[in-house]
């Protein structure tokens, strides 16, 4: 599961087997329309799974996050990440 920052700041969360080439395919502009209109992409975390049912499920759950939250993650404070699970939870 991995996350990429566009030329626009936005942030586009995937999965994959192979990181590497797929990283160099959002680069060319293949795969993904929104991503061949920002271009370049920045590799800015990932995270390994031994199944890919796993990478994916956990990436399906990222794209769900606001933005404060993925960058929480993106920088390694997990602490933040963990309080704003609990705060979107006493919203609800």
């Amino acid at each position: 599961m991995y996350i990429l920052e566009c030329s626009d700041g936005s942030y586009y969360t995937g999965s994959t087997k192979h990181l590497e080439l797929r990283v160099q395919q959002h680069q060319a502009g293949e795969g993904s329309s929104h991503m061949a209109k920002h271009l370049p992409v920045k590799l800015v975390y990932y995270e390994e799974y031994n199944r890919i049912d796993h990478a994916f499920y956990r990436e399906q759950q990222i794209k769900k996050w606001n933005r404060k939250k993925k960058e929480a993650l993106i920088n390694g404070d997990l602490s933040l990440v963990s309080e704003l699970a609990k705060k979107v939870f006493k919203e609800i």
